[in-house]
């Protein structure tokens, strides 16, 4: 049972989010060059390799989770979310659609509080911070447990950082000796919850009755057709696997865990999946593997979770050889897929499970259905292919948020230089996965928008001033801001929007009827 919450502690909290508010008061005043340039800063301080390496191999220390090599390299991620920060607008005017009279304003959300998983301790507070600072919101992390001292670290250098731009270093703060209830309480007080982690914490964010994002389970699974049938593509799609596999020890939810391979191109495609460093587990050590994974109800058990496959191999009691990347079990069949069947579930570690399938495609599709009512519902699968067939049909029938196609899952999910995914470390599985949304957690959710709308002549045919000569033209947003009656829409003017001049028409209204400039009769 959780503890509850002490006097002290809740002192504690209600401090940060005072001081938080007050940097959200500051930063709201900040035009969008000040915005880009403190973006730019802080993305520089902690994506700096001698900076990230340390907090990266502090974060392996801590957790006991993860791959010191592959985990540095999420620093690149950082450097897409500050690539995609940097292309758009979120200060005033972020959007006009001139054939529509719309215009967008982007506002602050406030302040949002991040739950931050064991997986990604710093990856998540930097790459969020980038967004928030972006948005002009301000941000408070609760981190794991399990990795409150790398979260902390990163978001001292950030606070550090912010201070020598002359920006308030609450525009992040951390809560250093975090705990559920302490959560919990924090997520009452704050505009926006963001949660990424395990479905209690989102369930938990949702309970909180703070509008939250959050994501879903995954269970990545990649369909391998028959048209991966020559020595280089089975050798491209081998590798692609293994480096979506291989991942920081495969801690993340878009980790290979399941390949769906047809039968003709099975063998040749295992033969290559070896080459790259698979260790293919016979039924023995399968076994063995399954005892040491899940409990008996088919729990996964977390001492396995995010390690290298020897010492996955060494925990099941045998041995592989120290050049093996990832180990692979053979699964079979559909008639091997369900619930009862703990191989075709998330593994969440350096474990990938082989099954094949038979004859025309739609029993691959059948077979990946199958997969996801065991679980992952909602977060991602992947296929090679090179027939846009198979391809459109999976993206019909798949009850996920994403579909990569020929690239590894793990990098192309959150966004990549070699896709348009939007780049982030929070990805929404939508109603699938018990989530609000099913899109990349980026920029457009850390702010509020306001859309102004004026008359459009084109739009709504039907008003007073529509007539045939007037349907006929096409009004730009120059004729709208050109116009002298801000209430007309038509030849002689469509709406224009003008604060001042909507305040003069309403004064003159309401003088010509007998009123006095207030309205008073």
């Amino acid at each position: 049972m959780a503890k509850e919450v002490t006097p002290e502690q809740i002192e504690m909290l209600d401090g940060m989010v005072a001081k938080a508010r007050a940097a959200a008061e500051i930063i709201a005043t900040y035009d969008q060059e000040r915005v880009d340039r403190l973006c730019q800063a802080v993305a520089a301080s902690v994506i700096d390799m001698k900076v990230w390496a340390n907090l990266a191999d502090e974060a392996v220390d801590e957790t006991g989770l993860g791959d010191k090599v592959t985990k540095r390299n999420k620093r690149n991620k950082l450097k897409l979310i500050l690539r995609d920060c940097l292309r758009q607008k979120s200060v005033g005017v972020i959007e006009e659609i001139p054939e529509k009279g719309i215009v967008k304003y982007a506002k602050p959300v406030g302040v949002i509080a991040s739950l931050v998983p064991t997986t990604n301790p710093c990856l998540t507070p930097a790459g969020q911070v980038i967004y928030a600072i972006k948005a002009r919101d301000v941000i408070i992390c609760s981190p794991h447990p399990r990795a409150k001292k790398t979260t902390n670290k990163c978001i001292n250098i950030i606070r550090e950082t912010l201070v020598r731009e002359g920006a308030p270093a609450d525009i992040i703060q951390g809560i250093e000796e975090p705990s559920i209830t302490l959560t919990q309480e924090l997520m009452k007080r704050c505009d926006l919850v963001i949660a990424t982690g395990g479905r209690p914490m989102v369930k938990s964010a949702y309970s909180s009755g703070v509008p939250a994002y959050g994501s879903g389970a995954g269970n990545a699974t990649v369909i391998i057709d028959n048209t991966c049938n020559t020595p280089e593509r089975q050798a491209e799609a081998a590798m692609n696997t293994r480096i979506s596999k291989c991942s920081d020890f495969g801690s993340g939810c878009s980790c290979d865990g399941n390949l769906i391979i047809h039968e003709d191109v099975y063998d040749g495609f295992v033969a290559a999946l070896v080459k790259e460093g698979a260790y293919l587990a016979n039924e023995e050590e399968a076994e063995k593997l399954k005892a040491v994974m899940w409990d008996e109800a088919g729990h996964r058990l977390p001492n396995t979770v995010a390690i290298s496959p020897q010492k996955l191999a060494e925990a099941a009691g045998f041995e592989i050889p120290a050049d093996r990347k990832f180990i692979a079990v053979t699964g079979g069949g559909i008639e091997n897929v369900g619930k009862e069947h703990f191989f075709s579930s998330e593994k969440l570690t350096t474990l990938l499970t082989l099954f094949k399938y038979y004859g025309e495609f739609e029993n691959a599709l059948t077979m990946m259905q199958a997969m996801f009512n065991v679980g992952g519902k909602g977060h991602s699968c992947g296929i090679y292919s090179f027939d846009d067939d198979h391809i459109h049909r999976l993206g019909m029938c798949a009850p996920v948020s994403r579909i990569m196609v020929r690239q590894p899952n793990n990098r192309g999910n959150s966004g990549s230089s070699t896709n348009g995914m939007p780049p982030t470390s929070s990805m929404g599985c939508g109603t699938w996965g018990g989530n609000i949304v099913s899109e990349n957690i980026c920029l457009k959710h850390y702010m509020n928008t306001t859309w102004v709308a004026v008359l459009c002549p084109r739009i709504c045919p039907a008003t007073r001033s529509c007539s045939a000569s007037s349907t006929s033209r096409t009004w730009t947003w120059s004729d709208l801001r050109a116009s002298s009656d801000p209430f007309r829409a038509g030849p002689a003017g469509p709406a224009r929007f003008s604060r001042e001049a909507a305040r003069g028409a309403e004064r003159s209204k309401a003088e010509s009827r007998g009123r006095g400039p207030e309205g008073g009769r």
